[in-house]
């Protein structure tokens, strides 16, 4: 506990990736006061054209009530 998936566009390198990873693990252990050792973080990359179906609709729209940030944009059929 916790564990994070981040969902993102297919592009970033693995030192990208990692580099995400460590700041995602340093600020929880900042926010909610946990160790490092309980956090883990998966990185999912979703293609363009498959986010609104695989991410968008089921996850943003989907749970909305579940967002505390919320996108900027918006898709449409």
């Amino acid at each position: 506990m916790p564990h994070i998936i981040v969902k993102l566009w297919p592009g970033r390198t693995e030192e990208q990736k990692a580099d995400l990873s460590s700041k995602i693990t340093k600020v929880l252990k900042d926010a909610i006061n946990v160790s490092d050792s309980s956090i883990s973080v998966a990185i999912e990359e979703v293609p363009e054209e498959k986010w609104k179906e695989m991410v968008y609709d089921p996850e943003i729209i989907g749970k909305k009530e579940l967002l505390y940030k919320k996108p900027g944009y918006t898709l449409s059929e």
